[in-house]
């Protein structure tokens, strides 16, 4: 079975090019809006509102301080599920990206600095596939990845938004610099280069943000050029997770081939 190619491919752009990239599909993102109808800028320097900035940003440190669930779409053909637990670093994740011909697959688990997988091609049935994080390339996006529990990266995100004010009293919008977001949030230079190839602005792409009434995340939509928006669902704040490592009996340590598929 030939070995997916995963390079770039993260939760905003593998709905669009994962199969184009592993050679199962066509390599024509589609966009639910128009490049000519994408926002250059979500505001001016005046309309921010450091207040609601702020709120924002506290809002997304609780993502640090206890566990949650999360949902990531990309359109009809991505979706991210996670289940995170980050004061004890454990979480596991699964990964779909479907294209013309075929349906991508992955499940993670991460346990401090041990990250393990199931990848089409790679793993054998009944186990699991142990990957070494220092040999992942910087934008490999596979669910999971030491030293970044939450797979979509949302603190760094945030950190790139301009222009954030409230629009009530749990409702936030502002602007994403996509071009220093590459690499964040599963937005691999795929997203940037294809962004740029069209002439669609990468820089103040909109975001929207919803608190619960806690003051903790509850919903993050980036409307990304040339494809469908990021839309991610935060829940279950304190609900235990129960995650545990696999078998040794069960793990095999990832073959060269895997690193290679992503570019490495």
């Amino acid at each position: 079975m030939r070995t997916p190619r995963l390079a770039g491919l993260g939760l905003a752009t593998m709905a669009t090019v994962a199969f184009a990239v592993a050679g199962c599909g066509d390599n024509t993102a589609t966009s639910s809006t128009p490049a000519s109808a994408t926002p250059t800028t979500s505001g001016s320097a005046s309309a921010a509102d450091p207040a609601a900035a702020a709120k924002l940003s506290a809002a997304v440190e609780q993502l640090d301080q206890t566990s949650f669930t999360l949902t990531a779409t990309s359109g009809s053909g991505f979706k991210l599920t996670g289940d995170i637990d980050a004061p004890n670093g454990k979480a596991s994740a699964q990964l779909t990206a479907s294209g013309p011909n075929a349906e991508l697959n992955i499940k993670t688990l991460l346990i401090g600095q041990d990250l393990y997988a199931q990848v089409p091609g790679i793993t054998k049935a009944g186990t699991w596939t142990h990957v070494d994080g220092a040999r992942l390339p910087a934008n490999a996006n596979i669910g999971l990845r030491p030293g970044q529990i939450d797979p979509v990266g949302t603190a760094n995100l945030i950190k790139n938004t301009t222009d954030v004010k409230a629009t009530s009293d749990t409702s936030y919008s502002g602007s994403v610099d996509l071009s220093k977001a590459a690499g964040l949030a599963g937005l691999g230079q795929v997203a940037v280069a294809a962004s740029a190839a069209s002439a669609a602005p990468v820089q103040n792409v909109p975001f929207t943000a919803t608190l619960d009434s806690q003051g903790r995340l509850s919903t993050l939509t980036v409307d990304l050029p040339q494809s469908e928006p990021l839309q991610v669902t935060y829940a279950n704040y304190g609900q235990p997770v129960t995650i545990t490592a696999p078998a040794a009996s069960e793990i095999t340590e990832a073959p060269d081939s895997f690193y290679s598929s992503l570019g490495s």
